[in-house]
């Protein structure tokens, strides 16, 4: 990845681990609960990713977000058209279980 990463931390889903403030203390402080905050702006140097990205892969409830180019990071773009689309096109009268599923 070249240049800053941007991420940003959702404190509604925070549970006040506190893993991302030991892994990235530049970047997280926590309150008098264990409560994390995001220091500054959520711009990460080159530098500091492996740092923040060490925080972001260990939380356990998935609080702190990579923001790309153009969003979140792993959100998946809408296919151009249905038949581009790996998933079933079920149409709201479609309840029956998808055929094939193992458990």
């Amino acid at each position: 990845m070249n240049g800053p990463m941007k991420i940003r931390l959702d404190r509604t889903l925070c549970d006040g681990f506190g893993i991302c403030a030991k892994h990235a203390p530049g970047y997280f402080s926590l309150d008098d609960w264990g409560y994390a905050s995001l220091t500054g702006d959520g711009t990460v140097p080159e530098v500091d990713h492996d740092a923040v990205m060490r925080a972001l892969l260990d939380c356990p409830v998935h609080a702190i977000i990579e923001y790309g180019e153009h969003g979140p990071l792993g959100a998946r773009s809408p296919a151009i058209n249905a038949e581009d689309s790996s998933e079933p096109n079920l149409g709201a009268g479609d309840s029956q279980a998808i055929s094939g599923f193992v458990r």
